[in-house]
């Protein structure tokens, strides 16, 4: 009768010691950043971390500036010894919506044979890279494959049959957390072939609105595993009173990311993914007159609020 009394009672205790806490969440952290100098940043050299994410417009090679700045970040990243997400975007100065086309010309849709003719010259250049991303935001106004999710499965097939021959990992889409993203996936879902298991999505909308309601949708409608490949608590965003220079708001929203990160890094009832990466675009901030500043640290280098709470948590989930 003793033995059956404390038999149900250790258990139970061996169970609570095998529940994860928060704190040992097991998403990796990484980060997205345009300008290799981020390398030789002591701030970043201290926290050892092992990812980082660069965009890549889909003609590289057409542009010497394209070209060379590629060559310059992904050269240092190896020599870092980083784990590169490599994403397709479109080319440099172009829009394919109606706002923002001020001193922009109209994106042209690459097709499959020059998009594949790209990336093959990138893998040969840089055959050490693992994991890419077919192409970035493909839901949003400014990239060609807005309201095109046949064109964005496109891309995808390219990379995913290179993946058979060169053992890469390959997402599917990359979303933005805008009103369009459940229909497009399923509408992505429908026309992909075989079982994509990696996604992406930018929930800047989610962390700096303090919600959760796109992450939950994008972790409901698609299997596997979803990566945060870009976000952030912004210091500024647009014009007039949308997000107006704050670096104390950005501090807090960056909390808030960590604790969607933390919430979700575990499949939940209702699920049908998990996060495992999350990628914080970006290292350097800009100048006060800029549309779009995310940066843990100022353009000089000098940490800002929500470094520190970064640094936090960066360092347990390298």
């Amino acid at each position: 009768m003793q033995l059956r009394k404390i038999l149900p009672l250790a258990l139970l205790v061996l169970a609570g010691l095998l529940v994860v806490p928060s704190a040992q969440a097991k998403y990796r952290v990484g980060i997205g950043e345009q300008n290799a100098a981020v390398f030789d940043q002591p701030a970043w050299q201290s926290l050892k971390l092992k990812r980082v994410r660069y965009l890549v417009p889909w003609n590289w090679q057409k542009s010497g500036f394209d070209e060379d700045a590629a060559k310059a970040f992904m050269h240092r990243a190896r020599a870092e010894r980083q784990d590169v997400l490599v994403t397709f975007t479109s080319a440099r100065g172009c829009w394919t919506g109606k706002k923002y086309r001020k001193g922009k010309k109209k994106c042209k849709a690459p097709s499959a044979k020059a998009y594949r003719k790209q990336f093959k010259a990138f893998d040969k250049q840089f055959p050490w890279v693992k994991t890419y991303s077919a192409w970035n935001e493909v839901n949003h106004e400014s990239q060609p494959t807005y309201k095109k999710p046949r064109l964005a499965v496109r891309y995808y097939e390219v990379l995913r049959r290179q993946a058979r021959k060169r053992k890469i990992k390959v997402m599917a889409a990359d979303m933005l957390d805008i009103s369009n993203m459940t229909r497009y996936l399923r509408s992505f879902k429908r026309k992909a072939k075989g079982k994509p298991r990696l996604w992406g999505l930018h929930n800047y909308g989610d962390v700096n609105r303090k919600r959760t309601k796109f992450t939950k949708m994008m972790l409901r409608t698609v299997p596997g595993e979803v990566w945060l490949t870009e976000t952030g608590g912004l210091v500024k965003f647009g014009e007039g009173r949308q997000f107006k220079y704050n670096e104390r708001r950005a501090n807090k929203r960056t909390k808030w990311m960590f604790k969607i990160a933390n919430r979700y890094d575990n499949r939940r009832r209702g699920m049908r993914s998990k996060l495992t990466r999350l990628f914080v675009y970006k290292w350097f901030g800009e100048e006060r007159g800029a549309h779009f500043d995310a940066g843990l640290v100022d353009p000089d280098g000098s940490p800002r609020k929500a470094f520190k709470t970064f640094r936090k948590h960066a360092k347990r989930h390298r």
